[in-house]
């Protein structure tokens, strides 16, 4: 089965990934499955009040896709959900620790990539009404 490999969409749609953070996936699989389809502005109020090491660096990466979005396409925050949040495997970090009478004792890091789509709902309501209105002047 191949893989597609989508782009957002040009208009509604802006991404931001971290890759190599040190947190385990299935740790940051814990937070951004609390975060997925929710505002923005609900996102951050949840990450800032989450026990979790992972929300630290997930704040981040929302802030930056936010930023993004208000600086390259001029979107406004108050309209912005998250349609899509991912989290996969990155490399695992191997290192050695040294341990009593000479052995080393090794220790491995696992790290992930951290995608997150931030998704413009007031421009999407505009392109479908534009769209309502060419259909009825078809008909």
């Amino acid at each position: 089965m191949e893989k597609k490999n989508r782009k957002p969409n040009q208009y509604t749609e802006v991404a931001a990934s971290g890759q190599h953070l040190c947190i385990s996936a299935h740790k940051a699989r814990r937070v951004i499955d609390q975060i997925r389809g929710r505002s923005y502005e609900e996102t951050l109020m949840i990450l800032e009040l989450m026990p979790y090491r992972a929300c630290y660096d997930i704040l981040k990466l929302v802030y930056s896709v936010a930023a993004n979005a208000n600086h390259n396409k001029g979107l406004n925050e108050t309209s912005l959900i998250i349609s899509k949040a991912e989290v996969n495997e990155g490399t695992t970090v191997k290192k050695l620790k040294p341990r009593a009478r000479g052995p080393g004792y090794p220790i491995r890091r696992s790290t992930c990539h951290i995608t997150i789509v931030l998704k413009d709902i007031s421009v999407d309501e505009q392109l479908e009404k534009d769209k309502r209105t060419k259909e009825r002047r078809n008909i």
